[in-house]
């Protein structure tokens, strides 16, 4: 079974967010947990806490059908060691929210070697990172996203993904997000079923479905192989209608968040309503 969403507003609180879920006619949902462009942030209160319970009681939506997103300003492969250890403190605390508000994964991009470092190197150094993360906290499991390449950032590459995977030692704390935008301007074509298969059958020769965890559904603005990260709303942009067709009847993509992040929210229901309308009896 399918559970496609969104990426929701927290605004106010985190309880809004299962709310804000339910009004689209989700079945999971994105959240931050904090404000995602700043390194601190105060402590969940038990009022704050309570009410989250009660609102994700009343949305019916599972944890696992969740993909709580980390601040964008963490950098677990920074090259600057001081750098490294702020991103690392933040993450800590971002991966303990999650366990303190029941969430069983965490989605995160892997981070950006900034031109000062080897790829192998800042890879070397995001999973280093990430066991450090796995010693001091428990239960949430640590799930990389891919990117478009944009600037320095790493996780474009199937093969960047796999490197840290290997590393990782606890190999059930790790994860993967793929998002479609990402993918597609990365490099990897969707856009027919002869492309979206070999795609697809290289992410598991080289990843392993094992490790899929969530998904981020967007189209895209730039075109094939531009490494340029800018979603569109679904069938307007480079990628097309026929990828998500593909998707919604992939069982490989079943019992996961696919959660949209497309740019005009106003439609968002609408865009869940047609995923669904895709699903072939």
């Amino acid at each position: 079974m399918k559970y496609f969403g969104a990426h929701v507003s927290a605004s106010g609180g985190v309880f809004n967010a299962p709310l804000n879920a339910m009004e689209i006619g989700a079945k999971a949902f994105a959240l931050f947990t904090k404000n995602q462009r700043q390194w601190s942030a105060k402590a969940l209160d038990n009022k704050t806490i309570d009410l989250w319970f009660e609102n994700l009681e009343k949305s019916k939506i599972e944890a696992k059908h969740i993909l709580p997103h980390d601040s964008y300003l963490i950098n677990l492969g920074h090259p600057d060691s001081d750098a490294r250890e702020k991103s690392l403190v933040s993450f800590i605390d971002e991966v303990q929210r999650c366990e303190i508000l029941a969430l069983d994964r965490l989605n995160f991009h892997p981070g950006s070697h900034l031109r000062k470092i080897s790829i192998d190197e800042c890879l070397d150094n995001i999973a280093q990172s990430l066991n450090k993360v796995i010693e001091k906290t428990s239960g949430v499991k640590l799930v990389l996203e891919n990117t478009a390449g944009q600037g320095s950032n790493l996780g474009y590459k199937f093969e960047h993904l796999a490197y840290i995977i290997d590393k990782v030692e606890d190999k059930s704390r790790i994860g993967v997000c793929i998002d479609t935008c990402h993918m597609f301007t990365a490099g990897y074509d969707i856009r027919t079923k002869e492309a979206y298969d070999k795609t697809w059958d290289e992410f598991g020769k080289i990843v392993g479905f094992e490790y899929l965890s969530g998904m981020h559904i967007n189209d895209s603005k730039p075109d094939l192989g531009s490494r340029v990260d800018r979603h569109d709303s679904l069938g307007v942009g480079k990628i097309g209608w026929d990828a998500f067709k593909f998707l919604a009847n992939d069982s490989r993509m079943d019992d996961i968040p696919l959660i949209l992040e497309t740019i005009d929210e106003s439609i968002w229901a609408e865009e869940i309503k047609t995923l669904y309308s895709f699903i072939q009896k």
